[in-house]
This record gives structure tokens, sequence and C-alpha cells, in this order.
């Protein structure tokens, strides 16, 4: 929290110390148009300086900035015009400047009225987030385990991604997934099938199990009311795997997903299925018989499960981010280190913004089994 306030005081310090640029434009402005010729008037450029004003600054400040080029014109029309006071030319300066003083303070307060309501959507989108995809602990059994999550939003600050955790009485569950769409109906659907994940992973029996009832999960969840069947209109691709505390080869059932990578001593290897099934939602469609396939994690591997939002980012000249490319000869195996060098080589690759949600786990077994 204090360091939250000390980053809101920072921008207020500045906007204060900017106001000094259209203060000494209004009196640079004066100056040279009292000393200036009588034919040469140079009071309209006063209107600059409440105009550059909201840049920087709040309806305070444009109105004192505003005041203060009034004032200007005042007194440069009075000292102009001694025996007149102020001639018609300079009265309608200052109409004028009052005119867009005025329009410029109520679109300074629009403006904050704005920004309020956004900062407390965001506020609301990231407990959302925390709630529904909190990172994952650092530490399951025997793993050292470190999640990302991009969106492709920055409002909403979660979308279709998703991942979770579950620990078992021989080792430890994880999912990770991408729901069809993206946005607040994809976070929707994605909360659902996490909301299964975690109340079924821990008393499944077998991972084809646990798959079969996640399928069906997404497709009463996502049923319209009054519907008898599910017909595909939505879908979760997902990684279900089963990582053993005692054991170096874990299972998983693929569903229309992403491989995972195992990267040992800087080289990735992609794990594909040999029995991949249909995304989480067609199982009513496709019938599907969940296989599952193994491969070999041993202590000092780094484990990487990740969305499509990675592998299908790109660059400026439409360039697929290359996952196993860009990894190769990364040596970090640690996760948090490593998913901090790849969230700065992602967003590099893609200038700062992605198009989709991404999302990645990195995992890294230890020789010792954790309780």
């Amino acid at each position: 929290m204090p360091q939250r306030r000390e980053g809101l005081r920072r921008p207020v310090r500045a906007g204060r110390a900017l106001l000094a640029i259209p203060i000494a434009w209004i009196v640079a402005v004066s100056v040279v148009d009292l000393v200036a010729p009588p034919d040469i008037h140079l009071g309209p450029l006063l209107v600059a300086a409440p105009a550059i004003t909201p840049l920087f600054g709040g309806p305070w400040s444009v109105g004192l900035v505003s005041a203060l080029a009034v004032i200007a014109q005042t007194i440069i029309g009075l000292v102009r015009d001694p025996d007149e006071m102020l001639s018609s030319n300079h009265q309608a300066q200052i109409i004028a400047l009052v005119l867009v003083g005025a329009s410029l303070v109520i679109f300074c307060v629009f403006r904050e009225r704005r920004a309020k309501e956004l900062a407390q959507v965001r506020y609301v989108s990231e407990a959302a987030q925390r709630v529904v995809l909190p990172p994952l602990p650092k530490a399951l059994g025997s793993l050292r385990v470190a999640s990302l999550y991009l969106a492709a939003e920055a409002e909403a600050q979660i979308g279709g991604d998703l991942y979770a955790a579950a620990r078992t009485t021989s080792g430890t569950r994880l999912i990770v997934g991408d729901v069809r769409g993206k946005g607040l109906t994809a976070a929707n659907d994605a909360a659902l099938l996490l909301g299964a994940f975690r109340v079924a992973a821990h008393r499944q029996a077998s991972l084809d199990e646990l798959v079969n009832y996640l399928d069906r999960s997404v497709c009463w969840d996502l049923m319209e009311p009054g519907e008898t069947g599910c017909y595909g209109e939505t879908f979760i691709t997902a990684n279900i795997l089963d990582i053993p505390d005692q054991d170096s080869r874990v299972q998983m059932v693929a569903c229309g997903h992403p491989p995972p990578i195992v990267l040992r001593n800087g080289r990735p290897t992609t794990m594909d299925a040999l029995h991949p099934a249909p995304p989480l939602g067609l199982g009513e469609l496709a019938h599907p018989r969940y296989h599952v396939d193994s491969f070999q994690f041993e202590p000092g591997d780094l484990l990487l499960l990740y969305t499509d939002g990675v592998t299908e980012a790109r660059d400026s000249t439409g360039t697929f981010y290359p996952l196993t490319e860009r990894i190769t000869g990364w040596t970090e195996n640690d996760p948090d280190a490593f998913l901090v060098r790849f969230r700065r080589d992602l967003l590099h690759h893609v200038g700062g913004h992605l198009n989709d949600d991404a999302a990645m786990i990195a995992i890294a077994g230890t020789s010792t089994p954790r309780a």
C-alpha cells in the first residue's frame, strides 16, 4: 500500500513541476506583447497555455492557468489601451480565453471521472484474477513451480487461458488450457472448468476418469437452460498432467492443446501426444476414449506448459514466436528466473502488446520430495 501511494504521488509532483511551462509561456507572451510595436498583437497566443495544461494537469491546474491567461490578457489590454480601458478586440480575446478555459476544465473533470472508473474496473478485474486464477504455489510436493499470465485486454487483466494444480496422495496434478474466444466471457468459462478441476482432481481414481469428468462438466456448465445436449459451440483445449512424487514418468492426456516442452541442459524436446483427444466440451460429438500418454521428467529438467497465445504471438512482420528455437540454450533451472527471461523475450518479440492471452507454467523437479 505505501508503494502504491508513493506511485500515485509521483505523477502529481511531476504535474505540478510542469505547470511552470504554461506559466512561463504566459509571462513570455505578455512581456513580448507589451514591448512589441502597437500593430503587433501576440495576445491570441496565450490560449496555448491552457490548451497544453491538460496533458499533465487536472481541472484545478487548467483552471489556474486559464485564470492567469485571462489576467494577462486583461493587463495587456489595459496597458495598450489605457484611454479606452479595453478595446473590443481585447474583450473578444478575453471572452475566448474564458470559454476555452471553461471547456478544458469541464473536459478534465470528465476525464478524471473516467480515469477513476477505469481504475476501479482494473482493480476489480485484478481481484477476480487473484480469486479465479491465482499464481501457483512455489512448491508443490517435489516440484518448484512458477506461473505467468499475460492478458491481451489490458483493462480485463484476465481472459480465457487457465491453469491450476492440485496435490494428491502420490503426486501433483496440473491443468493448462485455453477457452475458445477471449475476454470476460472466456474468463467465465475458464472459471467453470477450474472449479470442476479443483473439486475432482483430488479424488478421481485415474487421469482418464478425471478428463472424462471435466469434459462432461464443460458440457453441463456451458449449456443454455433447457438444452439437452452439448453442441460444441464452446470448447476448451487443455493438457492434464499427473506428476508423481516417486517416479520420473509424467502421465498426460492432451485435449487439442499445444504439447509440453522438456528443457534439458538447454535442449528443448516437444512431448507430442501419441493419442491426442478432442478439446473438452466436444465429448458428446466425438465420443473419445481418453488414452494416457507419458514422458520422462527427471531432476534438473524444466517442464514448460503453455497456451497457444505464446506460440501464435506475432511480431510486426507477422512471424510467430518460435518458442523452441528461442529457448534453445537457456540453462536457467529456476522456474522464476526462466519466466522472467521468457516474459521479456516474448514481449520484445511482439513489440510489447499481445493480440491473444498467453500463459506459461515452468516446473522444475527436485531429488527430495516435499510434503
